[in-house]
């Protein structure tokens, strides 16, 4: 990795320790430019003649997005944020639950799924159960084998949590999925990347993501994936006529890919900026990228370690970019906003996010850093100085 060129890409690292790409990172120029370029051609020309001018590039996306999971372009949906991917794929599912079927989950889920299964059983009979975790906090696969019965309609998990560091045993979830015939939607928010992604050996049926995490993307940017062994038997749980034409007086038909799941109506640029990140990270390569995230990661724990006062609450065998702690006698947003102060750019992970985690472990709001492959080893260490320097140090 060419870490001076990707600096030289990412402007602002030179102003600021930027170390919360779990929420948004820090756009490189190629995509702040193709974002840029269509939103000054839409002004030149208008937004119709933009998107024909440019039908080949927003084509590609798709094939970009599908070449980064390993997928097939016709497996893909673009949408404005991988809330409304997830819900959509979900809620396909979810129109079938009747009373008494299970939705397996684990206890680190997001909140945005969580009250959307909550939803769901509120409005069908159809009962949410969380899967036990092991002794390192990831979700126990064995446990996952033995709640399986002909109830399971639904094996849905965060595959890298909001908090806590944690990496799910992804592709061990699949296996057990696929071998029972479960349909499995995987929340790939935090992974997609910052690590490899390949749906066919993760063995999920469906797979959201952001652009706007560690991929850097643009903010408003999303993608479903929908293997097409399972897309033939999804209907959306609303549609447009892009999603389904209007082929008869009483008639819509359902197109035969994913883009089933979008809107006619869409961002244009943002959909050009995702594609131009998608690009940017397979041209450095996942592999790279999930290594140098990781020592980065690992150079801050082992830092945070030696503070005294620092409590690190991470979980699991293989922590990934995510590290969450607390510091005592100081809360999270007070040190959120002195690292601000000082340059350095983090952020706060409330115990509302991952309820269920929260109230197993009695978790405060945490505080979150989240290096990336442009940060350097100086910039982790400086939060690791600023955590020395505090009182409860």
């Amino acid at each position: 990795m060419d870490l001076d060129r990707v600096r030289a890409d990412t402007p602002a690292a030179a102003r600021r320790a930027f170390l919360h790409n779990a929420g948004s990172a820090l756009m490189p120029v190629p995509v702040v430019r193709a974002v840029q370029q269509h939103l000054e051609l839409e002004a030149e020309i208008g937004g119709y003649a933009a998107a024909d001018a440019q039908a080949l590039p927003l084509e590609t996306v798709y094939r970009q997005v599908a070449t980064l999971l390993g997928a097939a372009p016709e497996e893909i949906a673009l949408t404005e944020n991988a809330t409304v991917a997830w819900q959509m794929g979900f809620y396909a599912l979810a129109q079938d639950f009747r009373p008494g079927d299970r939705i397996l989950t684990a206890q680190a889920e997001y909140a945005a799924n969580y009250v959307a299964f909550l939803q769901a059983a509120k409005r069908t009979g159809a009962v949410i159960e969380v899967v036990p975790s092991d002794g390192a906090g990831e979700l126990d696969v064995a446990a996952l084998e033995q709640m399986i019965d002909d109830r399971v309609r639904l094996i849905a998990v965060t595959w890298v949590p909001t908090n806590g560091g944690l990496t799910n045993p992804a592709w061990a979830i699949g296996r057990v999925a696929r071998a029972h015939g479960i349909p499995y939607l995987l929340d790939a928010c935090q992974a997609v990347g910052q690590m490899p992604v390949d749906v066919e050996a993760l063995g999920c049926d469906l797979l959201s993501a952001t652009g706007r995490k560690f991929l850097r993307g643009p903010r408003g940017t999303g993608f479903l994936y929908v293997r097409k062994a399972l897309l033939d038997r999804l209907e959306p749980p609303m549609i447009d006529h892009f999603a389904a034409p209007w082929v008869g007086r009483d008639k819509y038909r359902l197109r035969d890919d994913a883009r089933r799941f979008e809107t006619w109506e869409n961002n244009y640029a943002a959909k050009l900026g995702l594609g131009a990140a998608v690009s940017y990270a397979l041209g450095i390569g996942l592999g790279p990228i999930m290594a140098r995230c990781r020592l980065l990661a690992e150079r801050l724990r082992d830092g945070l370690r030696e503070v005294r006062g620092v409590t690190l609450c991470d979980l699991g065998r293989s922590p990934g970019a995510i590290v969450s702690f607390t510091v005592a006698d100081v809360p999270a947003e007070e040190l959120v906003a002195r690292a601000a102060e000082a340059g350095i750019v983090i952020g706060v992970s409330p115990p509302a996010s991952t309820l269920l985690d929260a109230e197993a472990r009695s978790l405060p709001p945490l505080v979150r850093a989240s290096p990336h492959y442009y940060n350097t080893e100086d910039e982790v260490d400086r939060l690791v100085e600023l955590c020395r320097s505090l009182p409860a140090a």
